[in-house]
């Protein structure tokens, strides 16, 4: 593993932020982390980045250079009056790292900033500054990456455009990613491991499409003449135009769907409903 929290607990005053919460991530993977605001997934982040200190648990993280873990917490912090280049070159002087042009140019490349915007960061927009802060993250070349809500605030364009950024880092570049939401189709779009929080408890925690399909248990059917289907009989469903809301588990929806394809019933789509109320009350595994 890169990154292990272990035990992690923290109280501010009485109040309990985090219960013994556990989270493990190796290089080349991405964790999810889901849970609604104030669950503690940013108490954890800062943790996990030493700038909060545990009460009780520890933190492991594996790397041979001179930063092992790079973060974004509650937005990207910039220097709003200075262009992009010269944000990069302010943290890097202060890291210590390479500030020529040509590697304050790669760095730039590598989260897809254009090379020809001078102006201040202020005019750009929230993915671009999302994009702008990875970079300073990764100055050092650190082994992890933690993302404290990436996709908040984002356009579809944006979301899918950082989406394919994150796969890249830790496909490409084999970092230990960790990033958190309260948006689980986003996270589930790319994480491989699934880590649930709720009021900060870790409840559950898999392989991310294994977690969501043990967690599906309704599932809306769309094709022409539907209603017509004798399959259908066998489960409790509720018709609307030519769609069909199915109650039934992940492991029999092959079967109905070469049933309804034996009727004649062609499918356009069958899109999974998530119980997030069972993702959340189930214990952890």
């Amino acid at each position: 593993m890169i990154i292990s929290g272990n035990d992690l607990s923290k109280s501010y005053n009485q109040l309990k932020v985090l219960d013994q919460v556990s989270i493990h991530c190796a290089a080349g993977e991405i964790c999810g982390l889901l849970g609604a605001n104030g669950a503690g997934k940013t108490t954890l982040f800062k943790i996990l980045l030493g700038l909060v200190t545990p009460d009780s648990g520890t933190v492991s993280i594996q790397g041979t250079g001179k930063k092992k873990i790079g973060g974004i917490i509650e937005g990207p912090a910039l220097y709003e009056y200075l262009n992009a280049y010269d944000n990069l070159k302010i943290f890097g002087s202060v890291q210590g790292v390479d500030v020529s042009k040509k590697a304050l140019q790669a760095c730039l490349e590598t989260v897809g900033l254009p090379l020809n915007r001078l102006d201040p960061v202020r005019n750009f927009s929230l993915g671009m500054k999302q994009r702008l802060g990875i970079a300073i993250a990764l100055l050092n070349n650190p082994s992890c990456l933690i993302l404290d809500e990436p996709f908040s605030g984002l356009d579809p364009m944006g979301v899918a455009a950082l989406r394919n950024l994150i796969v890249e880092l830790a496909g490409q570049q084999q970092l230990a990613i960790i990033l958190s939401s309260h948006i689980i189709e986003e996270l589930s779009k790319i994480s491989h491991t699934l880590y649930v929080i709720k009021e900060g408890r870790m409840v559950n925690r898999g392989p991310a499409q294994q977690l969501i399909n043990a967690n599906t248990t309704m599932y809306t059917i769309c094709a022409d003449h539907i209603e017509s289907s004798l399959a259908l009989k066998a489960y409790k469903v509720r018709f609307k135009d030519s769609a069909a809301q199915i109650q039934i588990t992940h492991d029999r929806v092959p079967e109905l769907i070469y049933q309804l394809h034996e009727e004649g019933i062609y499918i356009t789509s069958c899109i999974p409903e998530l119980d997030m109320k069972k993702l959340f009350e189930t214990p952890a595994l």
